[in-house]
């Protein structure tokens, strides 16, 4: 049984049998902690902000390992965010966090990292998602087939007519593609559940690139005259993204915990700067104003 929390619970049966549909809020602490308490395997992609929907998710797992005395399993989703500095696109960082190091890792502030007694718990940090989502649940509309980083200064700098950029564009960002992604979560979900395989559990592009591609993208579609990209007043930071400095700061880790596990991503930095073109289109097509969202 899959149970789907959800407001489109027709449109997921015509896609997928055998699930049940739980109509209502992530917020809802109580309807969470009831539904969370029926099942081994927890999946969270939706919003890793979304404090109810933690508190929910986690009272409800407890509340399964008191009733089984069996530990269930939690498959959390963050991202590489929690990493992030406050550079402002001025300089690169040197650090580079590595899964694989517990006493890097444990240096993290419980803020960014947790662990409990009652759960085996895998936290996956995606850095920046790229390209068009592709499946049933994304082509019937369902679910949202952009990400947020490429599109938001896509938007941006269509917007102003120029490609932008945050302060001089040095920070480091790593990137993954969003199928490659996928391949993750299935292989990780293999391998919790493996009696042999044992994944563990608790505690790169220069964001001038992306701009440079995005410049590229919009001379050839007449959006912009091309040209190295600019950076961003702080006016425009104010109007595109809430005047948060964001896609300024470094994210720099190695996922090697993941490749352990037999992931092997087949995409590029190179496929993901070819791929802009391809996002502009998208965003152009949805709309939906200059307005950045959530970061």
């Amino acid at each position: 049984m899959i149970l789907i929390l959800s407001t489109f619970g027709e449109k997921i049966k015509a896609v997928y049998k055998n699930v049940t549909i739980i109509v209502g809020s992530h917020s809802d602490i109580g309807l969470m902690t009831q539904a969370v308490s029926e099942v081994d395997v927890v999946y969270a992609t939706a919003d890793c902000d979304d404090l109810d929907a933690a508190t929910g998710t986690l009272q409800g797992l407890k509340k399964r390992f008191e009733e089984t005395g069996k530990k269930p399993i939690f498959i959390n989703t963050s991202g590489t965010g929690v990493l992030s500095d406050d550079a402002a696109g001025m300089y690169p960082t040197e650090t580079i966090w590595d899964d694989a190091n517990p006493d890097q890792m444990e240096t993290l502030k419980p803020t960014q990292a947790s662990s409990t007694c009652y759960v085996k718990t895998y936290i996956i940090l995606p850095a920046t998602i790229w390209s068009i989502a592709k499946g049933p649940l994304f082509d019937s509309g369902i679910s949202n087939k952009k990400s947020v980083q490429i599109p938001a200064l896509i938007r941006a700098s269509l917007d102003r007519g120029q490609a932008g950029m945050v302060g001089l564009g040095k920070n480091i960002w790593p990137n993954v593609e969003i199928h490659d992604l996928g391949d993750l979560y299935n292989l990780l979900f293999d391998a919790v559940l493996s009696s042999s395989a044992n994944p563990g559990h608790g505690r790169e592009a220069h964001l001038y690139q992306v701009g440079e591609a995005i410049s590229e993208v919009m001379l050839k579609m007449n959006k912009g005259k091309g040209g190295a990209p600019t950076t961003f007043t702080k006016e425009e930071i104010d109007k595109y993204f809430n005047g948060s400095s964001y896609l300024g700061s470094n994210s720099r880790c190695r996922a090697n915990r993941s490749r352990a596990l037999g992931w092997a991503p087949k995409n590029t930095t190179k496929d993901m700067l070819a791929s802009i073109y391809a996002e502009t289109e998208l965003v152009i097509e949805i709309g939906g104003g200059a307005a950045s969202e959530k970061l």
